[in-house]
């Protein structure tokens, strides 16, 4: 049997490695912001409300304020790396925790793998002019997959202090070209009607929504490293809280001066002009600010998406370790390396999935963005949104079993159980239009989606047949360091 985290022994997760800098900089690198301004915004814009943009990353923002207050209350209670699996098992009992640590295995790989497309695109961009080659996008992929491996087999404070420096550097390009907007005042002077019901409201405003949520893919990680983290009950909630304000107000302001620096007449009809969508935010450093940032974004923008992939690799393994470690997946994967403390194994198994997914597209001859990352970081979401609805459910349900402890009731029933609808009607909505949203043509607008349906039962059968063959391990899923 593999040894669970509560118990002394080798097979533990590196502790007291993490504080709460690196925790919020491992989770605001999966948010990818630079990524997410550069590619996600536009396109919002674009497809959804327009300059409304701003006003729907305010709205996210606080909806997420909102979950993450019953979030971090029951991260008081329950550490386990396996985040929303732990908390389904501990709220809603072990069938549900083994469902959702399915759910949270693919949603995680399809995020990380469909990054890896982007990155394989931005990487031929980029450097293959600079070098003279015509390197495909998936070599580029792949080398990024051979540079995550390393990483994420060893421990993950090396990864942190990476990832901090990246994504430093990303808030830096992007704050320079905000303040060279702001200072200058636009095309035609700052205005706050981005932030007005008639601008949120315009266009197609669910799908400005449904992207806002899209980018913020990643703040719910927090919890993953609880087992890392220095002083869990302290440093977990704090992380959670700066993750969802910092990327939230950053998104939200950046949001706005770009809108400004168009034009809020002229925003929808300049993105309809440009061949590329994602070159919008360039084009604004180069009228506002000049040389060299654009071309400093361009290799900053693959760093984001780098970070961004090892940030997801990062947090796939310790769910394929927990599973592994609490008998849901073979327990060879849930151990850990003897010197790194890392979850080696399921961090090799993830290796070979992304190299395995990678050549199947490149095999087929499949776009790396408009396919492998649009339908891939999609059907992440839609996961992700499922698992946060199911865990606002999950606080409730924990809480009346154990009591208050501490705690009231509006923090552990009314804000959790407000969230927990507002969550199952999105995840209803994109399941619903996933073809419509993605692009996926025909059945396999049906098919993806239903991916996440597919895995939450293997997880449901996976968790009963360990109820039959070994009950007392069964009641103890999801508990780890429960305390």
């Amino acid at each position: 049997m593999a040894v669970s985290s509560s118990e002394a022994g080798a097979n533990q997760l590196r502790k007291n490695s993490l504080g709460v800098g690196a925790v919020t900089f491992l989770v605001i690198s999966a948010a990818a912001p630079l990524t997410a301004v550069a590619g996600g915004v536009p396109i919002s814009m674009l497809l959804g409300n327009g300059a409304g943009i701003a006003g729907s990353f305010a709205i996210v923002t606080a909806v997420l304020l909102l979950f993450a207050v019953g979030y971090v209350a029951m991260a008081r209670h329950v550490k386990n790396a396996g985040a929303f699996y732990a908390y389904a098992a501990r709220g809603l009992g072990g069938r549900m925790g083994g469902a959702s640590a399915m759910i949270a295995i693919l949603s995680y790989n399809a995020m990380q793998i469909g990054v890896l497309g982007l990155l394989g695109a931005a990487s031929a961009g980029t450097f293959n002019p600079l070098i003279g080659a015509d390197i495909p996008w998936w070599a580029w992929s792949l080398i990024a997959v051979v540079i995550v491996a390393i990483l994420g087999y060893r421990q993950v404070d090396l990864s942190a202090k990476i990832l901090m420096v990246l994504v430093l550097l990303e808030y830096l390009i992007v704050l320079v070209i905000d303040i060279a907007i702001f200072v200058k005042g636009g095309d035609a002077g700052l205005t706050l009607e981005p932030f007005s019901p008639s601008q949120i409201a315009s266009g197609s405003p669910a799908i400005g929504i449904l992207f806002c949520f899209a980018a913020f893919i990643g703040f719910e990680a927090t919890t993953i490293y609880s087992e890392e983290a220095r002083d869990p009950e302290r440093t977990v909630p704090r992380a959670t809280y700066m993750s969802v304000v910092l990327i939230g107000v950053f998104y939200m302001i950046t949001a706005w001066l770009m809108a400004a620096g168009a034009g809020i007449d002229k925003l929808v009809p300049t993105l309809q002009g440009l061949k590329d969508p994602t070159t919008f935010l360039f084009e604004l450093a180069g009228r506002y600010v000049g040389e060299p940032v654009p071309t400093i974004m361009g290799f900053l923008f693959v760093s984001s998406l780098f970070a961004a992939v090892l940030a997801f690799h990062n947090g796939v393994a310790r769910y394929k370790y927990v599973a592994g470690r609490e008998g849901l997946l073979p327990d060879s994967v849930g151990v850990t390396h003897a010197q790194f403390q890392s979850p080696h194994v399921g961090s090799m198994i993830q290796t070979v999935i992304a190299v395995a997914v990678v050549a199947l597209f490149a095999y087929l001859q499949l776009d790396p963005v408009l396919a492998m990352f649009t339908w891939l970081t999609q059907l992440g979401t839609l996961g992700i949104l499922g698992l946060m609805a199911v865990t606002s459910f999950s606080v409730i349900g924990f809480f009346m079993r154990n009591g208050a402890m501490g705690e009231n009731a509006v923090v552990t029933k009314v804000l959790p159980a407000i969230c927990g609808l507002v969550l199952v009607y999105l995840f209803v909505y994109i399941f619903a239009h996933f073809g419509d949203l993605t692009g996926a043509a025909g059945s396999l607008g049906v098919i993806l989606p239903s991916l996440v349906l597919v895995a939450a039962a293997i997880g449901f059968i996976l968790s009963h047949r360990l109820a039959g063959r070994d009950p007392s391990r069964f009641q103890k899923l999801g508990s780890g360091a429960y305390s």
